[in-house]
C-alpha cells in the first residue's frame, strides 16, 4: 500500500508544513516549486519515505504539463492506493489599482493562481481515472478574498473566485461520472508566512487594507502554517470528506 502527495509551493510556508507532516505520517511527497527545500529530504530519510522535488515555473503551462508527465510515472504505480494533489502555490502580487496593473504582471498572476492549478488538477484526475484501484483527492487552496472584493486585489480576488467555482464544477463532474475521486477547496486563513510579509510591506495607496494585516501580526493573530497543515491533513484523512466542499480554517482553529 503506497500513498503519495503532490504539493506545489513546498519550499516554504503551508506547502513546507504539509510536506513535513505527510512524510511523518507515512505519505511519500512530490514537491513542485522554483526553489529547493533542504530540510524535506532529511525528514523523508528519517521517516523512510520518498521525497522528490521538481523545479517548475508554474507560470509556464508547457513546463507544468511536462513536469506532471515526469511525476505520474513515479506516483501512479501498481502499488498506489491513495494520492493527493495540493495546489498550494500562489502569487499575491500585483497589488495595485486594476487600471495600473501591467499586462505581464496580470498574465503571470493568472497563470500561477488559476491556470497552473487547473491544469495540474485536470492532468491528475485524468491519470487517476485510468487506475481503478486508486483514490485521488485534489485540493485547491483558496482564500476568503475569493468571496469578497478587496481594494488593490482585483487579480487575487478574481483568481481565487475562479478557483472556487472550478472546484465545484469539477467535483460535480467527478460525482456524476461516479469516479470516486474528489476535489475540494481549502481556505487556510491568514498565516504567518512570507506572503504576509509582502502584504504588510505594501503602500496604503495601492492596498488600503494594509494596516489591518499589520495589526494582525502585531497582535499575534496569524495562524501557524504547521497548525493549518495539520487541519488539512485531518480533513483529507476523513472518509467522509465532501466532494466539492469549501473548507474554512475558521471552523477548526
Amino acid at each position: 500500500m503506497t500513498k503519495y502527495a503532490i504539493i506545489t509551493g513546498d519550499s516554504r510556508g503551508l506547502g513546507e508544513s504539509l510536506a513535513k507532516l505527510f512524510l511523518e505520517s507515512g505519505v511519500n511527497v512530490i514537491g513542485l516549486s522554483r526553489t529547493n527545500n533542504h530540510q524535506l529530504p532529511n525528514i523523508a530519510e528519517e521517516n523512510n519515505q520518498i521525497y522528490k522535488h521538481f523545479n517548475c515555473n508554474l507560470s509556464n503551462p508547457d513546463e507544468v504539463e511536462d513536469t506532471f508527465e515526469q511525476i505520474k510515472s513515479i506516483v501512479f504505480t501498481p502499488e498506489l492506493t491513495t494520492t493527493f494533489l495540493i495546489n498550494n502555490a500562489a502569487a499575491v502580487e500585483p497589488m495595485d489599482h486594476a487600471m495600473n496593473i501591467k499586462k505581464e504582471d496580470l498574465v503571470n498572476h493568472i497563470h500561477v493562481n488559476m491556470i497552473a492549478p487547473m491544469l495540474l488538477t485536470n492532468c491528475f484526475l485524468n491519470e487517476a481515472n485510468q487506475h481503478e484501484h486508486v483514490q485521488a483527492i485534489a485540493v485547491e487552496v483558496t482564500s476568503g478574498a475569493g468571496k469578497r472584493p478587496i481594494f488593490g486585489w482585483s487579480t487575487y480576488c478574481s483568481t481565487k473566485a475562479g478557483i472556487n467555482l472550478y472546484t465545484e464544477t469539477v467535483a460535480l463532474e467527478q460525482e456524476e461520472l461516479n469516479t470516486g475521486n474528489k476535489v475540494i477547496a481549502f481556505n487556510p486563513g491568514v498565516m504567518d508566512t512570507k506572503m504576509q510579509e509582502t502584504i504588510r510591506s505594501m503602500d496604503k495607496a495601492a492596498f488600503t487594507d494594509v494596516e489591518r494585516y499589520q495589526k494582525l501580526k502585531e497582535e499575534n493573530q496569524l495562524n501557524s502554517p504547521i497548525n493549518v497543515a495539520s487541519v488539512l491533513i485531518d480533513i483529507l484523512n476523513d472518509e467522509d470528506v465532501v466532494n466539492g466542499q469549501l473548507y474554512n480554517i475558521t471552523d477548526y482553529l
